[in-house]
C-alpha cells in the first residue's frame, strides 16, 4: 500500500493498521510533500493550499514532523468544527494515541496552518473530508482534512512506538 491508497481508504481500515506501517506511510506521505511543495496544482498534490487566488502545493513536512505539537505561540486560531459535512466522530481511539478524531483533527489542524502560514481573521472551518485524494487542504477559510492523515500524523508523535 502507498500513502496516496491509503488516504482512499476509510480511516477506519488505517486504524487496524499495524504501526510500523502507519508510520511508513507518513514518511512516504512526508517526502512526497517535500517534492510537491510551492508548485502550481495542475494536478493532484497532497496538500493543495489556497495562496492569493492561486491553488499550490504547501510546504512540505519533515518525516519526523510531529502534527500534534501546534507551535501556537500564545495566539491560536479559532477553529470551528460544526460544517454541514460529515461529523467528526468524539469517541477515543487507541490508535490515535486516545484521542477521539475530532481532538486529533483541532491538533492537526493548527499544527498545518500555522506551518504553512496561514492568518485568518475569522474562525477556520475544519471539514472531514475522508476518502478524499489529498491528506488536508486549504481554501477560502476551509481547512479539510481526510482523517486517513490523522492514523498516520499520530503514529508519529511521543505516545507512539518510534522504530
Amino acid at each position: 500500500m502507498t500513502a496516496q491508497q491509503a488516504l482512499l481508504l476509510p480511516p477506519e481500515q488505517l486504524e487496524f493498521e499495524a504501526p510500523a506501517l502507519r508510520q511508513e506511510l507518513f514518511r512516504e506521505l512526508s517526502a512526497l510533500s517535500l517534492r510537491e511543495q510551492g508548485r502550481s496544482v495542475e494536478s493532484p498534490v497532497l496538500f493543495p493550499l489556497g495562496v492569493d487566488g492561486a491553488l499550490v502545493a504547501a510546504p512540505g513536512l519533515e518525516p519526523r514532523h510531529d502534527l500534534l505539537q501546534a507551535p501556537d505561540a500564545g495566539a491560536p486560531l479559532a477553529l470551528t468544527f460544526d460544517g454541514s459535512g460529515e461529523r467528526w466522530p468524539e469517541d477515543r481511539r487507541e490508535s490515535l494515541q486516545g484521542l477521539s478524531e475530532r481532538e486529533a483533527a483541532e491538533l492537526v489542524a493548527r499544527t498545518l496552518l500555522i506551518h504553512w502560514g496561514v492568518t485568518a481573521t475569522g474562525p477556520v472551518q475544519v471539514d472531514r473530508a475522508s476518502g478524499a485524494p489529498y491528506a488536508a487542504a486549504y481554501l477560502d477559510g476551509i481547512l479539510r482534512i481526510n482523517p486517513a492523515l490523522l492514523y498516520l500524523a499520530t503514529s508519529q508523535g511521543p505516545g507512539s512506538t518510534q522504530p
